[in-house]
């Protein structure tokens, strides 16, 4: 769990594109077998399953078998109370969704509307598998792009803009 943070984190230059290449050849090798809806689970899970078997006897010779660390626990809890936190907000956005619809549920419906034919028509327009493909790589690079202050920093030129154009709005109508 300690390597896996520490890649997804990227605490080393050639994490990033290490990431994408898996991720890419995966993806690659699953368009190039196209396989059906219950080949493609089945292998998922006797992938799952061989890691399951696999990991406990490698990884003491793959990453040595020395003394957990202090540190080591420390980071051990900084990741798990990260997911924590995480499950927490996924846990109160969906709250706050159902206290919308309870509360407002004409801007309920609207917004589930407006949104699920957004997703919709996106779905339609590209192809499942570029989506996944798109969606999985964007999940396994947040982390880093979280870590190296990637997205504060487009999200805070975008509030600039938008309050520019805000601004403007108000002078406009003066």
């Amino acid at each position: 769990m300690l390597m896996a943070d520490k890649v997804l984190r990227w605490e080393r230059a050639w994490f990033p594109p290490a990431i994408m290449g898996v991720v890419s050849l995966v993806f690659l090798t699953i368009y190039y077998l196209d396989p059906s809806v219950l080949s493609g689970v089945s292998c998922f899970v006797m992938f799952l399953c061989l890691a399951d078997y696999l990991v406990p006897i490698l990884a003491p010779r793959i990453f040595g078998s020395n003394k957990w660390t202090t540190e080591q626990q420390q980071r051990f809890h900084e990741i798990c109370s990260n997911l924590v936190k995480t499950r927490r907000r996924a846990v109160g956005w969906w709250k706050r969704l159902f206290t919308l619809k309870e509360e407002k549920p004409k801007m309920y419906f609207m917004t589930m509307i407006v949104s699920l034919a957004a997703v919709a028509w996106v779905g339609q327009q590209v192809h499942n598998l570029l989506l996944t493909y798109l969606i999985v790589t964007f999940l396994l690079l947040l982390p880093g792009l979280n870590q190296h202050g990637i997205i504060s920093k487009y999200i805070g030129m975008a509030k600039r803009e938008i309050n520019k154009l805000l601004k403007q709005k108000e002078k406009k109508n003066e």
